[in-house]
Formats: structure tokens, C-alpha cells, sequence
């Protein structure tokens, strides 16, 4: 009976062990998982924090790019409503008005012959897309203004290069048919060649440049294509101010 009893006791004792053994093996393991879950945790947060950081980098070129951007808009603007005003005095002596001082008439026409496209200043947007670290940007509303800015600037170059085209069939090629851009670039104080000697435009020099239909019409789409080219500027300008207003909403935040 005795050693029956000790038997039991021992078996008891062994049993204890065993499950003290498990209950601090347990622990242990309960302990290393806290411990990993709160090391992940501290790695998140210092990722988050060097994301943002980042992100907030990313905002802040995106609204110098969008400030410089807009400058040029209303300098490109103001231009082109000049070429408009050209164009249209232009088109009166088509009507009928008489010229009566030719180098004066060669000027109001220059600078819509050396009207120049817009370029963006897009450097940050395309390093965010060619890099896939657009997807740092947290806020959509920046997303999709981006991407829709960049559309209506795509728009925009395809006016452009039709308006470039009509430029070369209506204008240029009718031009350097039937003037003498030497005389007249002379006339007006521009030498391409040693010779001092200038050559007196008479307003009769005109008659033909007057007569030719090409002409006429390629200053009325000077007046029609400038006057969308500046539509979709202005377009450009607004979507651009909502979002720098954007922007500087989220980089307040930190």
C-alpha cells in the first residue's frame, strides 16, 4: 500500500513538472511574440514616418513646379492676347485699310511669326510616376488634380502642333513667297548682312502679302486658335491653384 502511495506521488510530482514546464515555455514564447509584434510595430511607425516625410518632400516640389508653372501661364497668356490684337489689326488691312507705313505693318506682324509653345515644368510629377512612388501620395484629390492637369496640358499640345501646322501652310510659306524678309527685317533695324545700307518698304510692297487668301486666314486662326490655346491655359491655371490649395492643406498637417 506504501509504495503504492509513492508511486502516485511521484507520478503527481512528474506531472507538475511537465506542466510548469509548459506554462514557462509558454510564457518564453508569449514573451519573444510580444516582443517581435512590438518591434514590427516600431519599424511601421519609422517607415510611416520616413514616407511621409518623403511624401510631404514630394508636395512641396509639386508646388514650386505648380507656382512656376502658373507664372508662365499668365506671361504666356498676356502674349497671346497681344498676337489676338495683332492678328486682328492685321486683318483690317485685308479689309481694305491702307497701309501707310510698311515697316510699322512688318512689326505688328513678328512676334505671332515667332509665337512660341508652352512647356510645363512637370519635373517632380514625372519622377513620382517614372519611380512608382506616386503612390505615396496619400490625398486623392492631389492624385487625380495631377492627373488631370496633366491630361488638359496633353490637350493643350495638341493644339498647339495643329496650330503649328496651320501656321506653316498659311502663314510661312505665303510669307517667304512673297516678301522680302531681308529688306524688311533691314527696314526695321535688323542686319543680317555687313551692309549698312537699308532698303525703304513701301506700302505697295504689301499688295501681294494683301492679295493672298492663305494669308488672310492663317491670321484669322491666329485669332481663333490663340484665343482656345489661352481657354485651356486658363484651365490649366485654375486646376493648378486648387491644387496648391491642396497641397498646402496637407503639408499643414505634418
Amino acid at each position: 500500500m506504501i509504495s503504492y502511495l509513492k508511486k502516485i506521488r511521484q507520478e503527481a510530482t512528474l506531472e507538475n513538472k511537465i506542466i510548469k514546464y509548459v506554462l514557462y515555455a509558454t510564457g518564453e514564447i508569449l514573451l519573444v511574440v510580444i516582443g517581435i509584434l512590438i518591434a514590427l510595430q516600431i519599424n511601421n511607425r519609422n517607415d510611416q514616418k520616413k514616407e511621409r516625410a518623403n511624401e510631404l518632400r514630394y508636395l512641396s516640389n509639386l508646388r514650386t513646379d505648380l507656382s512656376i508653372n502658373i507664372t508662365e501661364i499668365d506671361r504666356y497668356i498676356t502674349a497671346r492676347k497681344g498676337y489676338i490684337d495683332s492678328a486682328r489689326l492685321i486683318l483690317e488691312y485685308f479689309d481694305g485699310k491702307p497701309i501707310h507705313d510698311a515697316n510699322n505693318f512688318l512689326l505688328l506682324g513678328l512676334p505671332i511669326y515667332n509665337w512660341q509653345r508652352f512647356y510645363q515644368t512637370n519635373n517632380t510629377f514625372q519622377e513620382l510616376t517614372s519611380s512608382g512612388n506616386l503612390a505615396l501620395i496619400s490625398n486623392d484629390t492631389i492624385k487625380t488634380l495631377l492627373y488631370n492637369i496633366d491630361r488638359q496640358h496633353k490637350i493643350n499640345k495638341a493644339e498647339e502642333d495643329h496650330f503649328r501646322f496651320d501656321t506653316e501652310v498659311l502663314i510661312y510659306e505665303p510669307i517667304y513667297q512673297l516678301l522680302d524678309i531681308k529688306a524688311g527685317l533691314d527696314g526695321i533695324g535688323i542686319q543680317l548682312s555687313k551692309s549698312k545700307q537699308k532698303k525703304i518698304i513701301l506700302p505697295n510692297d504689301y499688295n501681294a502679302f494683301l492679295k493672298s487668301n492663305k494669308l488672310k486666314n492663317g491670321f484669322a486662326m491666329v485669332v481663333l486658335e490663340f484665343g482656345t490655346l489661352n481657354g485651356q491655359l486658363a484651365a490649366i491655371k485654375k486646376m493648378s491653384e486648387q491644387l496648391i490649395d491642396v497641397i498646402d492643406r496637407e503639408i499643414k498637417k505634418g
